[in-house]
């Protein structure tokens, strides 16, 4: 994968187990957000990648993407319920049109992210956490066996953040592979299994117990003239 001459990302080689939620984290411009879209096909890349041993467009439906919020155009005239109606489509096809069990299942994704009672509004006029919120709901309607979220909790107040937190537990516990974009180290432990150090290529990767080190910590942002405080 490259940016004109210079490689966004070389030779990643990584697994992520099922049932796990891994955390990816490097320096700016370390390629994080690439990796994503990467896998979804989204930029060209060389390699293969495979979700469950299968290539991405044989389980595309399975997979969901939140890409990070900066990249929404959150002035498309379209309200909080009809955003999360869209998670319903790569199950359904796109020609053919949701109906009530898509509805209801729009519907219980936007209960379980608290916001059922703001189906009616338009996206603009949400709060960053509620937007990322809603987002969340559009990936859960889609009920997916994998799930990729860039940078989700950035931005976000600190009930948005926990709701988060707790449907992507959730999603975990049922058996969904996830992998996310994230930056705190104060909460990498709690949120997530394992981590994945990235600086343009794989620095480190394992659960977070014994991989997240201040060695492979200091060899990954060093480049970036990070150096982590105590409190991190």
């Amino acid at each position: 994968m490259h940016y004109g001459a210079e490689p966004a990302l070389t030779a990643v080689d990584t697994t992520f187990p099922a049932g796990t939620a891994t955390a990816v984290m490097g320096p700016n411009g370390a390629g994080k957000s690439t990796l994503l879209r990467a896998f979804l096909s989204l930029v060209p890349a060389a390699g293969r990648v495979r979700f469950a041993g299968r290539p991405v467009d044989a389980v595309r439906s399975s997979i969901a993407y939140v890409p990070q919020r900066s990249e929404v155009d959150w002035d498309f005239p379209i309200d909080v319920a009809g955003t999360v109606l869209l998670g319903t489509y790569p199950r359904l096809g796109w020609l053919r049109r949701p109906g009530r069990s898509q509805r209801d299942v729009a519907a219980a994704a936007l209960d379980r992210v608290g916001l059922a009672d703001l189906a009616g509004r338009q996206i603009a006029r949400l709060s960053g956490g509620q937007q990322q919120r809603v987002f969340l709901a559009r990936a859960l309607a889609q009920q997916p066996s994998f799930l990729l979220l860039d940078e989700p909790f950035v931005g976000v107040d600190a009930t948005s953040e926990q709701i988060i937190v707790d449907v992507l537990h959730e999603l975990r516990a049922a058996g969904a592979t996830i992998v996310v974009v994230h930056h705190d180290f104060r909460t990498v432990t709690d949120y997530f299994d394992r981590v994945l150090l990235l600086d343009r290529q794989v620095v480190a990767d394992g659960p977070v117990a014994t991989t997240l080190n201040d060695e492979a910590v200091s060899r990954t942002y060093r480049p970036a003239g990070y150096r982590p405080s105590a409190a991190d």
